[in-house]
């Protein structure tokens, strides 16, 4: 990488003389830009240390903003100068506050505590966010704040600040669409996210396409459990599932139908504490019924947890391929869908489409209403 610019005899010069506010702005960037090659070495960095002091208190806003933007990302800018161009106005801060690693959290809590949306933003997006300030932003009350913040990867933000932030901007797009394309998400809160989408799209069915608010509703249903479902990934943590379950449970979306579709796309952990849940038991003893080798224990499980008696033969079968799948094949649950359908179509129903997981659970729903 080549060598920034030092600043020339004629640049000096132009600045003992009469300097105008475009050759301090030129001279600050210089300077700058020499300080971030670590060319400079002890007496000739003090001295460009100093020159920083002075522009800082540079009464033309142009020549303070070209010594923020060149020294934004500088990592060995003194803390002080840092805090002082990030408490400039907006037009010098705002780089200084995005980018400066620098600034410490006590600096960003001051800032954030400013109250200016602008200076609030520019934290949001600083490339890494810790939980502390997260929170700090969170609870700013402004949705562009927060929008910006969730769409950071790089933030670090705790379960229970998204869940408050979930909370307190249900009805905002403008927040649920960076927070739903999060590469990762606690399940609770990603289920969650998911029945807010699905209600706004009952609305938008039965306003924009004629569709009665019963057959609406059973689409969202259908569409609510296939969206939930596929956040049961394997290797989800069981304490998340029974979070996941308690919260299903509370706001009436643990329906025999998501505890069956669960079952056969492979999710045997949702299954049993799903089951645990209604049955208002503990999971280990829901466990010992879900797999007794014998005709009593998830009869009377599903009687208990007041599972439709039609979803029974069903929840067998996928309970008897877990079993064996434990100790053949592991988790593989494409192979368990398929292995599921054809066993639930030999033993209940050949006239059901073999490939359409989805119809089948449907259906079989129906049946037992």
């Amino acid at each position: 990488m080549s060598t920034p610019p030092s600043l020339s005899r004629s640049d000096v010069a132009k600045l003992l003389a009469e300097p105008s506010a475009e050759n301090r702005a030129e001279a600050a960037r210089k300077v700058g830009a020499y300080f971030s090659s670590d060319s400079l070495k002890g007496p000739e960095r003090e001295l460009a240390e100093d020159i920083f002091r002075a522009f800082v208190l540079d009464a033309e806003v142009r020549v303070r903003k070209a010594l923020a933007e060149t020294l934004k990302d500088n990592p060995d800018l003194p803390a002080d100068v840092a805090r002082s161009l990030a408490s400039d106005v907006n037009e010098v801060a705002l780089p200084i506050i995005e980018y400066s690693a620098v600034l410490k959290d006590e600096d960003l809590l001051k800032i954030i505590g400013s109250a200016d949306s602008d200076r609030q933003i520019a934290v949001a997006k600083r490339a890494e966010v810790s939980s502390d300030i997260a929170d700090a932003l969170a609870d700013s009350g402004n949705e562009d704040v927060v929008s910006t913040l969730v769409g950071n990867e790089g933030a670090q933000i705790k379960d229970t600040t998204f869940e408050r932030v979930l909370k307190t901007y249900a009805g905002s797009d403008a927040v649920k669409t960076p927070l739903a394309h999060r590469q990762k998400l606690p399940l609770a809160v990603a289920e969650r996210l998911v029945s807010l989408v699905t209600e706004n799209l009952r609305d938008h069915l039965v306003t924009h396409h004629e569709l009665s608010p019963s057959v609406a509703t059973d689409l969202l249903l259908e569409s609510r459990e296939r969206a939930t479902v596929s956040l049961l990934s394997p290797g989800k943590a069981a304490l998340d599932v029974l979070v996941l379950v308690d919260q299903l449970y509370v706001h009436g979306r643990l329906t025999p139908t998501l505890i069956i579709r669960a079952l056969c796309m492979g999710d045997t952990t949702f299954f049993e504490a799903a089951l645990a849940k209604r049955a208002g038991i503990s999971a280990a003893n829901a466990w010992k019924l879900v797999h007794d080798k014998g005709d009593l224990g998830l009869p009377r499980l599903f009687e208990k947890a007041g599972m439709p008696k039609a979803l029974q033969h069903v929840g067998r079968i996928g309970v008897s391929i877990a079993d064996e799948m434990s100790l053949t094949s592991g988790d593989d649950r494409n192979l368990f869908r398929k292995i599921m359908i054809e066993r639930v179509l030999t033993q209940i129903d050949q006239d059901l489409d073999t490939e359409n997981l989805d119809y089948l659970i449907g259906k079989l729903g129906r049946k037992s209403n």
